[in-house]
């Protein structure tokens, strides 16, 4: 809005010409996103607490969880309207693909509003049956991949469903309608990956971060016509607008990290956890990262696979590779501290994140 706004003054004004670039709006829509958590988090804690919807922790986890029992939850709408509300100040509103990213960003969250909502009114740590929220993944996921396919098949695309492979170049192969498919199982996976990350104090929100900035760089190369072209990237301009989604992510992400640091003042819910996962697999796929993605996200697929693992053995062997999953629970369990565990993992996410950038001219 205030892009569409100070953008025809800018030809009048001296400084308002600034909104034009995308590196201006993307700091702005980051700063704003981070102003805004910050300060209306007393206001969302104090009004969680008054309607008492509070964490209900699960009954096998670590015993040193139970003291979490109450904590606000529900905490990611404050990050969804931290994300929104910059992105929609900020971008430009005509771009669609700034629409597929907000859109599908919230359908995500409010599954994860239904099942939050549930845990809450049943005081159990059970909310949606698994095969229903399952079902609503994909009925997102699908109709993301569905539109993308139809965007494909205009006169002029705006989308590709080619895939593009990390190092190498000449691999480039056309999904046609499978790609709706590989959407379903991106957006699925990545989605239920945040979500499995999300069990101590700060540490989904901390890595989610990470990945963001990583993809807020990938973003606007992307967007770039000469980055892209140096770097052997997909070209496709109108994505460059979603650097300022991405910006509002890290920004939120920052924000929320202030009230969820250890000891939490209040925890994300799935209402958060899913919301950004969706937003990360939504972003990757928009700007043809999507191979890219288990890299840069390397932690929750660590985490995702430690619970596939833990499963798999037990189903199997009766065994536990895991004292418990997800992975950090069995570091806690082993003897580390919280804030230990929580800080090692942010150096890990550092680290993929780092090794997925590397990957750009490395093709």
């Amino acid at each position: 809005m205030l892009y569409h706004l100070l953008l025809p003054l800018g030809q009048n004004v001296a400084g308002l010409s600034v909104v034009q670039f995308i590196t201006f709006r993307t700091a702005a829509a980051s700063l704003t996103a981070m102003a805004l958590s910050l300060l209306l988090g007393p206001w969302v804690i104090r009004r969680l607490r008054q309607f008492q919807i509070g964490q209900v922790v699960r009954q096998d986890g670590p015993a040193t969880h139970k003291q979490k029992a109450g904590t606000p939850t529900m905490g990611g709408l404050l990050i969804l309207a931290a994300v929104f509300v910059p992105t929609l100040l900020w971008a430009n509103l005509t771009n669609v693909f700034i629409w597929i990213a907000v859109v599908a960003t919230g359908l995500f969250g409010a599954i994860g509003f239904v099942d939050d909502y549930l845990k809450v009114t049943r005081k159990s740590h059970h909310g949606l049956f698994a095969r229903y929220k399952l079902l609503l993944q994909v009925a997102v996921a699908t109709g993301v991949g569905l539109v993308l396919l139809w965007m494909s098949d205009q006169a002029t695309p705006l989308y590709s469903t080619r895939l593009i492979f990390p190092f190498l170049k000449w691999l480039i192969p056309d999904l046609g309608w499978w790609y709706v498919l590989f959407a379903i199982i991106v957006l699925v996976n990545t989605t239920n990956a945040v979500n499995l990350t999300d069990g101590l104090d700060g540490l989904a929100i901390s890595t989610f971060a990470v990945s963001a900035a990583a993809f807020t760089a990938l973003t606007y190369v992307t967007g770039h016509r000469v980055f892209a072209d140096y770097l052997l990237l997909s070209h496709i301009e109108p994505v460059g607008e979603l650097t300022i989604f991405c910006g509002a992510l890290v920004g939120a992400s920052l924000g929320f990290l202030w009230w969820n640091a250890h000891p939490a003042e209040i925890f994300m819910g799935d209402v958060g956890s899913l919301g950004l996962g969706g937003a990360l697999g939504t972003v990757a796929i928009l700007i043809k990262q999507e191979l890219l993605l288990p890299i840069v996200g390397g932690v929750f697929v660590i985490e995702a696979l430690s619970v596939i693992i833990q499963v798999t053995s037990f189903k199997l062997t009766g065994r536990r590779v895991f004292r418990m999953s997800p992975i950090h629970h069995h570091f806690e369990l082993i003897g580390w501290q919280e804030p230990k565990i929580i800080i090692r993992f942010l150096i890990v996410a550092i680290v993929f994140a780092l090794l997925s950038l590397t990957t750009l001219k490395l093709r």
